[in-house]
């Protein structure tokens, strides 16, 4: 990853990576190659943002922010600190993360940030929100204004609020058709096996 030595005052343009003109990238943030940051996001100093991702408009990456590769941040996102996001992620519009379980504006809670994983492949929709202190599962897929209030499953479709389970998805995005403990893949034809809310690829 590059290391920027400035804030972004200028759209910037290399062989590495790109940012707009209008958007801030704080000293001591690493960029990977290939990573296109967009209008009016912030990209806080000790942020790591992956090789390819996307950053759309008025997005905040908070200090301490880990981003892997290929990840696809979505307009009007705030990643804020505490939250990891592992290669191939994608954050829909609008969706929230949040750090600190009861906050209160006269309480100083910055040591109670609690942590939350998003891992490799998840999806996040449209305006949901995951309550900090979870992990989001390999290759989930969160529905759009869905609310996260526990642990996701690998691959596990949660919608609702609170977000409950409504079914499995495929890696390539296609919902899961289980037969007893199996199901193919009606579109790419990777297979999985189920034993209860455990989802597994074979």
């Amino acid at each position: 990853m590059e290391n920027h030595s400035r804030s972004v005052k200028e759209g910037l343009k290399s062989a590495d990576y790109s940012v707009h003109g209008s958007a801030i990238v704080d000293d001591g943030a690493r960029i990977g190659k290939g990573t296109k940051i967009w209008h009016f996001s912030h990209v806080c100093g000790s942020a790591k943002i992956g090789e390819k991702c996307v950053i759309g408009q008025n997005v905040y990456i908070a200090p301490n922010v880990v981003i892997g590769n290929n990840v696809k941040i979505q307009n009007n996102v705030s990643v804020y600190e505490g939250v990891v996001l592992e290669d191939d992620v994608f954050c829909g519009p609008s969706m929230v993360f949040t750090n600190v379980i009861n906050p209160r504006s006269a309480v100083c809670r910055r040591d109670e940030f609690k942590n939350t994983l998003v891992k490799k492949g998840a999806t996040i929709g449209a305006n949901a929100t995951v309550v900090c202190g979870h992990t989001v599962g390999r290759c989930a897929f969160i529905g759009a204004g869905t609310v996260v209030t526990k642990d996701v499953p690998d691959y596990a479709l949660i919608i609702g609020v609170p977000g409950r389970i409504a079914g499995y998805m495929c890696e390539c995005g296609i919902k899961l058709a289980f037969k007893k403990d199996s199901a193919v893949c009606a579109s790419c034809t990777k297979r999985y096996i189920k034993k209860g809310d455990i989802v597994k690829k074979t």
